[in-house]
């Protein structure tokens, strides 16, 4: 019986295409097909690219028949989050004010997917401007996780982790500021990786250097471990207009392999300061025996990262909502007034959250760079002892759309954002990963992995170890 694509990895899915198992045209027709069925369910896709698709799987047919050098990705569909570019293809950003704008030019990420020879099948859904770590806007709507899409798929790359978890396509990168790629990776039950800040770069523009407030980074989302060190190996490397992009490391794919009998990892389900539900840290201490059975030295310890949960959130809220109002303010040059008459198009929670709170003071800023500092010191006494520290990517199971925890085990927290735990990392910039972990109550539970700047191969070579240990390819909706 012949696996159909749609069941097929990423990596799987190249090398079947290259052995002439499945042509090009054949894998597009086939997760169209599955798009149109399916995605009513979850809303996980904006737009579907059918005729671009098609045009490039063409184009990848002819490839193979003129017998041209083929890439890492050559004929693998991958999806967009609709807060990035695609040539010719719209971005609405989840926001009425570019309902209908149509990129110019790709993303540099974008543009080296399509040099390995990815298709485009289309663009995921975000919140508005990816502010939220649940995905719904005023476009086209909530994306639920395949699991019970009555429930929220995280965000703000929700659309990405949906479209993973029910097979629409086997990659689906998405960014991260606040957790954007790991959580949805956690309430969609997919593997999601935020890389060491600058890995993948980030040209945004008018502003240059927004991707430092907090630090935020593009990264990938998919069903296994080595189909996103692939697609990092594709996506990574610097960018002469990205000033804070570095070296790739020679093989990300590589670190898959990799044995990980020498590494100590610390294990603190909530960092010593953030509630978690019981549910949720019972599938964590189950999980972590995989580092032990794995070789890896586990010890249960909490870092000393100088505040509590409350203060770490005031100050990524400090410094998010001066970037958040700076790509606000930066909408006029656009011809928008979203602090005018232009408001009402905007999503009330971006409202209440950026535009009806006072700016933060030059002095407030600072003193929130000071929190960041702070916190940055507790991980670096952390890892100058460990190579990783594991923790829960998010406090809870997926919820109900639009019924944000308002406390976790009987401790009262902010409900937009208390309830995850991969801030302090967006601070820090250090790479982190969201790993399956479990099940509660039928609910997918992540396992969040960090590790020391640049040590992103640890991070992968853990993660690897965990899914070869405790697999989770039979987990996903049938």
């Amino acid at each position: 019986m012949v696996t159909p694509p749609t069941d097929r990895t990423a990596t799987g899915l190249a090398r079947a295409i290259r052995d002439g198992e499945y042509s090009p045209t054949e894998v597009v027709d086939d997760v169209l097909e599955r798009i149109r069925e399916r995605n009513e369910r979850t809303n996980a896709f904006v737009t579907v690219t059918d005729k671009l698709a098609r045009e490039m799987a063409e184009d990848a047919e002819r490839a193979i028949d003129e017998g041209e050098p083929l890439g890492p990705l050559h004929g693998v569909p991958v999806a967009i989050k609709d807060l990035d570019d695609v040539e010719g293809v719209r971005t609405t950003s989840g926001s009425l004010l570019f309902e209908d704008r149509v990129a110019e030019s790709d993303s540099p990420f974008v543009a080296r997917l399509k040099t390995a020879g990815a298709i485009v099948v289309g663009k995921t859904n975000a919140p508005e401007f990816g502010l939220g770590v649940t995905t719904d806007n005023r476009v086209a709507g909530p994306t639920g996780t395949p699991f019970d899409p009555d429930r929220v798929s995280g965000g703000s790359s929700g659309g990405a982790g949906a479209a993973l978890a029910d097979r629409l396509v086997p990659l689906a990168p998405g960014s991260d500021a606040g957790g954007s790629v790991r959580v949805p990776a956690s309430f969609c039950g997919v593997y999601g990786l935020k890389p060491t800040q600058g890995v993948i770069p980030n040209v945004s523009r008018p502003n240059a250097f927004a991707s430092h407030t907090p630090f935020s980074t593009n990264g990938p989302l998919a069903r296994t471990v080595e189909d996103a060190a692939l697609s990092l190996d594709v996506m990574a490397g610097v960018h002469p207009r990205d000033p804070f992009s570095v070296p790739k490391q020679e093989s990300y794919r590589d670190a898959v392999d990799r044995p990980i009998d020498e590494l100590e990892i610390a294990f603190s389900p909530g960092m010593g300061i953030y509630p978690v539900d019981p549910a949720v840290r019972e599938v964590l201490e189950d999980a972590v025996s995989a580092f032990e059975r794995a070789g890896a030295t586990v010890d249960r310890v909490d870092p000393d990262l100088g505040h509590d949960n409350e203060a770490i959130l005031e100050a990524y809220y400090t410094m998010a909502t001066v970037r958040w109002r700076s790509l606000l303010e930066n909408l006029r040059a656009e011809g928008f007034d979203p602090f005018g008459e232009d408001r009402d198009r905007l999503r009330p929670y971006l409202v209440d959250l950026v535009l009806d709170v006072d700016e933060p003071s030059t002095r407030e800023y600072k003193r929130a760079d000071v929190v960041r500092t702070r916190v940055l010191d507790g991980l670096a006494d952390l890892f100058a002892e460990y190579d990783l520290l594991a923790t829960a990517t998010c406090a809870t199971t997926p919820f109900p759309h639009g019924d944000e925890p308002a406390a976790i085990d009987g401790t009262e927290i902010e409900p937009y954002r208390g309830w995850v735990l991969t801030q302090p990392f967006n601070l820090t910039g250090q790479p982190a990963a969201s790993v399956p972990a479990g099940f509660a109550d039928g609910l997918p539970v992540g396992m969040q992995l960090a590790g020391r700047r640049h040590a992103d191969d640890d991070v992968i070579a853990a993660s690897a170890a965990v899914e070869r240990q405790r697999p989770w390819h039979d987990a996903y909706p049938a």
